[in-house]
C-alpha cells in the first residue's frame, strides 16, 4: 500500500498563497486517484480536490474552484495543491489520501490518515 505524507502548510494572511505537497512512498502511487482533504476544528473532514493520473479526472469542491489547483509529478511521486486567494474559511488541517472519484464527487478510499499539514489563514 502506498504511504502518503503531506507538507507545506503554514500561516498566511487572507489573499495569500501556499503550495502543499503530498509525497508518496512504497508501491501503488498510480493505482488510485490522490485527493486532498481537510478538517477544520469541530467540522467533518471534506474533500478539497482530487486527481486521477489514469484519466485526468479532476475534482474541486465548489468553494475552492478557481483558487486551488491540483497537479502531479509522477517522476517525484508527488501531488501538489497550489492554493491562492486564501480565505479564513480555508483554515484547516490538510491531508492527502488515496481517493475515489465517482459521479462528480470525491471521497477517501480508506479511512486511514497520516499526519496532516496545518493551514491557518488570518483575516
Amino acid at each position: 500500500e502506498v504511504q502518503l505524507q503531506a507538507s507545506g502548510g503554514g500561516s498566511v494572511q487572507a489573499g495569500g498563497s501556499l503550495r502543499l505537497s503530498c509525497v508518496a512512498s512504497g508501491y501503488g502511487f498510480d493505482d488510485y486517484p490522490i485527493g486532498w482533504f481537510r478538517q477544520a476544528p469541530g467540522k467533518e473532514r471534506e474533500a478539497v480536490s482530487c486527481f486521477s493520473r489514469t484519466d485526468g479526472t479532476t475534482y474541486y469542491r465548489g468553494s475552492v474552484k478557481g483558487r486551488f489547483r491540483i497537479s502531479s509529478d509522477s517522476a517525484k511521486k508527488t501531488v501538489y495543491l497550489q492554493m491562492t486567494s486564501l480565505k479564513p474559511e480555508d483554515t484547516a488541517e490538510y491531508y492527502c489520501s488515496t481517493a475515489l472519484i465517482t459521479g462528480g464527487t470525491c471521497t477517501y478510499r480508506l479511512d486511514e490518515w497520516g499526519q496532516g499539514t496545518l493551514v491557518t489563514v488570518s483575516s
